[in-house]
């Protein structure tokens, strides 16, 4: 395990936190948009608070980065957890809401699972370069997956609807974050080359689709609930294309794959939980068919 990409991905975990706070606290401000809505994006860009949410935000990349330079995805990635136990606090401190200590009760044991999967499956890198046919492989399990939470997301309200769209978030940024894994080795050789790789603007286009959607998810319900579903799928989504895009390897015998289903079991039933919050429910049957006020 490397010391310097542990530090890098616990500092990009607690800058993520800060932006993400500051983000939710403004995107609540706006009128609900639909799912991948322009207008949202462009409506938040006039708010200062919002755009100052990137400094942070481009310190955690930074440092994201970094981590993945000198450690394995599916090391780095978990790692950004550790984040949530930062960004609660300070988006109920920025909306002037009291925190449930439900959310960090979900989010430990989702934290924990996650460990737990990691010590199990004892990763070991793989490649550094993926091949078109790796990269058509992803698309072929992710496209699908994304649909169908966009789907619900249309129809679901509160809670459940920041969830499936914290899941739609959640795979673009670990999708995301393999390409940028992918342009690392490149940076680090030849900068100027990356404009001519196809995985540059590929980033570009699911970056995009990733903060967007990620807004959507924090006018919905307050912080956690999204952001529980984005930080596990994240990792989880780096986990599954670091074993099929980047060869990375798992130990899958004995114990070690029991530990690792009940690991995954509980991680979901985290994001169910998370989906079902006393407050939110309320709520939305106290509001006007069933959506959720921007306050």
């Amino acid at each position: 395990m490397s010391v310097v990409a542990v530090v890098a991905a616990l500092g990009s975990a607690a800058a993520f936190a800060v932006g993400a706070a500051l983000e939710q606290s403004e995107a609540k401000k706006e009128e609900r948009a639909t799912p991948l809505d322009p207008r949202l994006l462009l409506r938040l860009v006039r708010r200062p608070r919002w755009l100052l949410a990137w400094v942070p935000e481009g310190i955690g990349t930074a440092l994201q980065a970094v981590a993945l330079t000198f450690g394995p995805l599916i090391l780095v990635e978990p790692l950004l957890v550790t984040g949530l136990f930062l960004a609660i606090p300070l988006a109920a401190a920025l909306n002037r809401r009291r925190v449930h200590a439900r959310d960090y009760a979900v989010v430990a044991l989702g934290g924990a699972s996650l460990a737990a999967f990691l010590i199990a499956a004892d990763p070991r890198p793989g490649i550094t370069e993926p091949s078109v046919a790796d990269w058509l492989g992803v698309a072929l399990w992710a496209g699908p997956v994304l649909g169908v939470c966009l789907a619900g997301a249309w129809w679901a309200g509160n809670s459940v609807r920041a969830v499936l769209l914290g899941v739609s978030s959640g795979l673009l940024y670990g999708i995301a974050a393999s390409l940028l894994k992918a342009l690392t080795e490149q940076l680090s050789t030849a900068p100027l080359a990356i404009f001519t790789r196809g995985q540059t603007y590929a980033l570009i286009v699911v970056g995009l689709a990733a903060v967007s959607l990620n807004q959507n998810a924090f006018q919905s319900s307050r912080i956690a609930v999204p952001l529980t579903a984005i930080t596990i799928v994240d990792p989880a989504v780096g986990v599954a294309i670091g074993v099929t895009a980047f060869h990375e390897q798992i130990a899958t015998e004995g114990p070690r794959l029991a530990i690792e289903v009940v690991a995954v079991i509980a991680m979901i039933g985290c994001i169910w939980l998370a989906s079902t919050t006393r407050s939110d429910i309320r709520q939305q049957q106290a509001e006007p068919g069933g959506q959720p006020s921007p306050s």
